[in-house]
């Protein structure tokens, strides 16, 4: 059986992001917020409590450390989808190589800023690895049915302004964790495709709003709505003991397409290092 067909009794015996955080002494983990929700008309608005996610002027708070789960793809368990030609990529929706099948559901553009917070400059050049579920909760390369694929990862080089864009179908929401995008921050490409330590392993949240508008306006996400309806961002047992900095914003409607956007700050782990994204040690990770 799938980890993440477990349900929420088994996620709560993993590791949360405090432990985890309190193991490796990373940083910044106390975030200043920034998520806005999405209303019913489509318009962002910020959620109640929440307060703008940087920490002075243009400079944002520091992304905490997450774990990757048991279905990175980037070699620390399993497969390893860095080190191959074609992982460099924006439209993350198709397989590629020896691969071939493309993702359904609600189009979805994803835009990250970086930010590098040690050298307090645009994070120009580093190389983002992005992994999420397709529409049926399920992670390529290991889910029921998508063990021959490979779509829904990628890997993009943030230009000049930090700013990294790949385009995608909105996650499900399976059972157990509220709805959320997997990604790895590397110094350069090199280190990405070589599939070595990521700078930071971290996790964005989706407004609970534009979920509920995917997940009521396409069939296929049909095993999202009650999924969603037993989650709460408060109880997730990675974005339930803090999200302000990792909740993105959202325009767009389902029909039209949405564009999710958020700002990382990238800091270095207290070694200087990258902080380990593989299972912590009394068990697997969450998804």
């Amino acid at each position: 059986m799938d980890e993440h067909d477990l349900g929420l009794t088994h996620d709560l015996r993993v590791m949360s992001r405090r432990r985890i955080l309190s193991l490796f002494g990373v940083a910044g983990a106390t975030a200043v917020a920034a998520g806005c929700a999405i209303s019913s008309n489509g318009t962002a608005s910020a959620p109640a409590g929440t307060t703008s996610a940087t920490t002075s002027g243009d400079t944002p708070a520091a992304t905490p450390q997450e774990t990757a789960g048991p279905y990175p793809g980037d070699g620390s368990n399993g497969p390893n989808v860095l080190i191959e030609s074609g992982v460099v990529r924006s439209d993350i929706t198709t397989s590629f190589g020896s691969y071939s099948g493309t993702a359904q559901g609600v189009p979805m553009t994803l835009t990250l800023t970086l930010r590098d917070l040690v050298e307090d400059r645009a994070g120009t050049g580093m190389a983002v690895y992005v992994w999420h579920c397709d529409r049926q909760g399920e992670y390529s390369l290991y889910g029921a049915g998508v063990t021959e694929q490979n779509y829904l990862r990628g890997v993009q080089v943030a230009g000049d302004d930090g700013t990294v864009r790949f385009t995608s179908i909105f996650p499900a929401c399976y059972s157990g964790r509220w709805p959320h995008i997997h990604f790895e921050v590397h110094d350069d490409l090199a280190t990405a495709v070589a599939g070595g330590n990521a700078r930071l392993t971290s996790q964005i949240a989706l407004p609970q709003d534009i979920c509920e508008q995917v997940y009521a306006a396409d069939s296929g996400y049909s095993a999202s709505v009650a999924n969603l309806s037993r989650v709460a961002l408060s109880s997730d047992n990675v974005f339930g003991d803090g999200w302000d900095a990792e909740l993105a914003t959202v325009t767009g409607t389902p029909a039209d397409g949405l564009v999710v956007a958020l700002t990382i700050g990238v800091a270095a782990a207290s070694d200087g290092t990258a902080a380990p994204g593989g299972a912590p040690p009394d068990g697997p990770p969450p998804r």
